[in-house]
């Protein structure tokens, strides 16, 4: 090869690597590079505060249980999460999402990928595309470590304190108060522009990714404004600079739009579905009713799936069960399910729950729950639970009194009730048994039956025997 004929292939191969470059997707050149913060924690960290500020939250916040809303919001997460970039993904991370049964038009996630979104906001956002903007943001400050990085900054707070600010200040405050402590909240809430920025970034390439027009992200700011929803909610609690409707529209600009985006005529069903439910209480509401009664997992739809199919007597099998990792080990009658919610579990047979107003209910069955109290004193601590179960239910009614006896070796309290259960119209009754843990938390078991059933007496009695405390 001659001089001349070597120039004319370099020339030949700079001329087709241009080419090359031109012809690459807009995304791969132009789209806004993302960094990790400075962060002194581990993956494992942020999994396992993420697990405990979610617990803490499943305790405080009532859950739609409606298997139909929650399988369709896990498709669009996951459909978020596999689009989320490679050198952002964590396989330690466990992204689930849980719906909320509030009217407030908020959404957030906490480290290790727990979110949970407010019904108020599936059903202000006017498509798909808007309420995948939401949560595609939320998912950008889970892959970005934002909740540890920002601990590292007010490290000198520790560790868990710096994370149960950051939950308190995405909560906004009602019903996870204990959550926050002022000092840590005010300190993070200095860095959140920042950090609000890059999650509005990277959210938009992971809604392009998936599908979704990153401009549905900035859209939906304006519809909360339109419906009422600037003062508090979502904007509240993620303050934003004043171009951030601009910034995102200008990185949908240098994004390409993967092929394959969804039909959003599932969206509006779901909209029409929880409409139907009627209106859903406010943050407020739930901060000062409490929960009444222990809820458990749905396994139906609701509003009318209620408990009334035939209830099989108690087996005579036995199944061993162990729940609260491992902190209490029971038996229970083998024909019996167990259901979960946060901090409570319950075994109930089949066609004994369901839902009724959207709530969960149960016409026969136990459950096990563990609750934080104001009193070290076993007796006050019980008779504050028992007003927390009585709030708004008029129909549950001490009778009897109480007594003493022990749950494995501890000293209890037994509590007799009658209630009316509100799905069935049925009189039943209701035992509460309670005992103090070592960290001064009551752990409390309660079986109910409808009144003149007496199938279930030696099933209660066997699981109330059966059970074994570790901790």
């Amino acid at each position: 090869m001659n001089m001349k004929s070597s120039i004319k292939k370099r020339g030949l191969i700079a001329w087709l690597a241009l080419v090359a470059v031109a012809l690459m997707p807009l995304a791969a050149l132009a789209q806004t590079p993302i960094k990790y913060r400075s962060n002194k924690y581990s993956i494992q960290d942020d999994v396992q505060l993420g697990r405990q500020a979610a617990q803490e939250v499943e305790q405080q916040m009532p859950l739609l249980r409606d298997g139909q809303v929650q399988n369709y919001v896990e498709d669009v997460g996951r459909r978020l999460v596999n689009a989320i970039p490679s050198q952002f993904q964590h396989s330690e991370f466990r992204y689930n999402f849980k719906v909320v049964n509030a009217r407030d038009i908020n959404a957030f996630a906490l480290p290790g990928g727990p979110m949970f979104v407010n019904r108020g906001m599936i059903e202000a956002a006017r498509t798909e595309g808007e309420m995948a903007g939401v949560m595609a943001h939320e998912i950008a400050h889970v892959a970005l470590r934002h909740g540890t990085a920002q601990a590292t900054k007010g490290q000198k707070y520790g560790l868990l304190a710096g994370i149960a600010g950051i939950a308190g200040t995405i909560l906004g405050g009602p019903g996870v108060g204990q959550l926050a402590q002022a000092p840590f909240a005010v300190y993070l809430l200095k860095f959140s522009r920042e950090y609000e920025t890059e999650a509005d970034i990277l959210g938009s390439q992971i809604m392009a990714r998936a599908g979704y027009d990153p401009r549905d992200l900035a859209n939906m700011f304006r519809t909360i404004q339109q419906q009422g929803g600037g003062s508090g909610g979502f904007l509240s609690s993620h303050p934003s600079p004043s171009d951030r409707y601009a910034r995102i529209n200008r990185e949908a600009q240098m994004l390409q739009v993967t092929a394959g985006s969804r039909d959003t005529r599932e969206f509006q069903t779901i909209q029409q579905r929880l409409r139907g439910y009627g209106r859903a209480p406010s943050m407020q509401e739930i901060a000062q009713g409490g929960q009444r009664y222990p809820v458990g997992e749905n396994t139906g739809n609701y509003p009318e799936n209620r408990p009334v199919g035939r209830v099989e007597y108690p087996s005579s099998r036995y199944q061993n069960y162990s729940i609260f990792n491992g902190g209490l080990q029971v038996s229970v009658p083998g024909n019996w399910r167990q259901i979960n919610d946060g901090n409570a579990v319950w075994f109930a047979p089949e066609g004994a729950y369901g839902q009724y107003n959207g709530q969960a209910v149960y016409t026969h069955g136990t459950s096990f729950g563990v609750a934080q109290t104001n009193s070290r004193n076993l007796t006050s601590a019980t008779q504050e639970l028992l007003n927390g179960f009585a709030q708004g239910n008029a129909n549950l009614r001490a009778t009897g009194g109480s007594q003493r006896t022990t749950l494995d070796g501890r000293t209890a309290i037994l509590s007799t009730l009658t209630n009316v259960n509100e799905a069935t119209g049925r009189g039943e009754n209701v035992r509460l048994i309670t005992t103090q843990l070592r960290d001064g938390r009551i752990l409390y078991m309660v079986a109910v039956a409808p009144q003149g059933e007496r199938n279930f007496e030696n099933a209660f009695q066997n699981v109330f025997r059966s059970v074994r405390i570790n901790d």
